[in-house]
């Protein structure tokens, strides 16, 4: 638990580190590997120590020293993911591919990760089975096996960031060559694809969401450092904005988030950029703004959970559409307790219709401000979801209790020594 007692603007420097979302994925294609592979820059998060502990089990060597992570292959020691790794993070259905690469057969437990919605796992096994893979799907967990992958054309029917990374570690050291059709294109994927490509892989990116990659017999260890999280960076600039005050974030190159700060531009936040650093202020305070999220380059659905709460302190009505995720909006009711104007709806608002335009998925939000926020007890339910809460406690009036603190301390790197250095009167209990 934490206990946070609004102290005022934020301000001063945070420097971020790789991006959760990319070192767990380095650290699986490493496994593929024939010599130990470094990842720099990589955050002190939870998604780390569970990945190498599913790692370590398989027979692979994890080592840290300081912001390095080497993992050196080894024998596969043992196929199955044990079950206790059910639904603590989505990288145990990455591991297959690798798997059956290395020992032509795997179990992987069912997926799991933040509670935004349902996280398909049919565009991964269509893609597997594609290679050549016998897939079965059981309560417990996925079996798969195969006496070897052969390259083929995989068209995903929409952009999944997860799916697109199965395919590339299948399709690298698979036979022949395989075509991926509506690719994911995020930062991080393309960050995976350069890894591998150092690792000794042959991949090319080509128009229209089209990712080429031809197979090789071996691939050999690299070294590669994490260009810093983008969804941590734009994170830490709404920390400043939404308490009146200025933070300045180093770490993050401008080109991840040029969405994010034409839209707060808009909004009325003032920037300054540099090579260096990036921040935000808005002395005049803030526009309201209607917001629809989508696959990159679009506004990425992890930067919508700290847009709620500066939508709190824009002067006026703002929507908001998450299009990518039908549960996103699940984190909404503990705003609300703390006194944000928020009312929810299973209609489009803001954009175009998507892809839940004809359910019943709550999956669109209509924002006034400016409001007082009063402090509360609130439940972190994921982990944008927790740093959210974090920025309603810090502009509220009165104390907050946040728990399930686990969950943000699995996503964000020393989330609590950096709260502090921007003044944040935090204390963990």
């Amino acid at each position: 638990m934490w206990e946070i007692e609004p102290s005022g603007p934020l301000r001063g420097d945070v420097t971020v580190r790789g991006a959760k979302n990319a070192v767990s994925k380095h650290m699986v294609a490493a496994m593929l590997g024939d010599g130990p592979s470094t990842i720099g820059n990589a955050p002190e998060v939870g998604e780390v120590e569970i990945t190498a502990a599913m790692l370590r089990h398989l027979g692979m060597a994890v080592e840290r020293s300081g912001d390095e992570i080497t993992v050196v292959p080894g024998a596969v020691a043992d196929p199955k993911v044990p079950k206790a790794f059910t639904g603590l993070n989505r990288i145990p259905i990455l591991l297959l591919g690798p798997l059956l690469h290395l020992a032509g057969e795997a179990f992987v437990p069912l997926v799991g990760g933040d509670p935004i919605g349902r996280r398909p796992i049919d565009f991964h096994v269509e893609a597997l089975r594609a290679f050549g893979a016998q897939v079965e799907v059981a309560e417990d967990g996925i079996h798969a096996s195969a006496a070897r992958l052969v390259g083929t054309r995989i068209d995903l029917p929409y952009p999944s960031v997860g799916a697109t990374e199965t395919v590339l570690l299948a399709a690298v050291r698979a036979e022949g060559k395989t075509v991926i059709r509506g690719a994911a294109t995020e930062p991080e994927i393309v960050e995976l694809a350069l890894f591998l490509q150092r690792m000794g892989a042959r991949i090319a990116f080509a128009p229209d969401r089209r990712i080429e990659v031809e197979g090789v017999p071996r691939l050999g260890g690299a070294r590669t450092r994490l260009a810093g999280d983008r969804i941590e960076a734009f994170s830490y600039l709404v920390a400043g904005l939404v308490t009146r005050g200025e933070v300045r974030v180093h770490g993050c190159p401008q080109d991840r988030l040029v969405t994010a700060i034409t839209t707060l531009d808009r909004m009325g936040a003032r920037f300054e950029i540099t090579d260096e650093w990036i921040m935000a202020s808005a002395p005049d305070g803030l526009r309201p703004a209607a917001v629809q999220t989508d696959t990159h380059p679009g506004f990425a659905t992890d930067w919508q959970t700290p847009l709620m709460v500066l939508f709190t302190q824009a002067d006026g009505m703002s929507v908001l559409h998450e299009t990518v995720y039908e549960n996103r909006l699940a984190y909404v009711p503990a705003l609300q307790s703390m006194g944000a104007e928020i009312e929810v709806y299973d209609t489009c608002l803001g954009g175009p219709a998507c892809r839940y335009h004809d359910t019943a998925a709550v999956h669109s939000a209509v924002v006034r401000g400016v409001t007082k926020l009063r402090g509360g007890e609130v439940t972190m339910p994921d982990i944008r979801a927790g740093f959210s809460a974090v920025l309603a406690a810090a502009v509220a009036e009165g104390p907050s209790r946040l728990r399930g603190v686990h969950h943000i301390e699995r996503g964000y790197h020393r989330p609590v020594e950096q709260f502090r250095a921007l003044g944040l009167n935090l204390t963990p209990r």
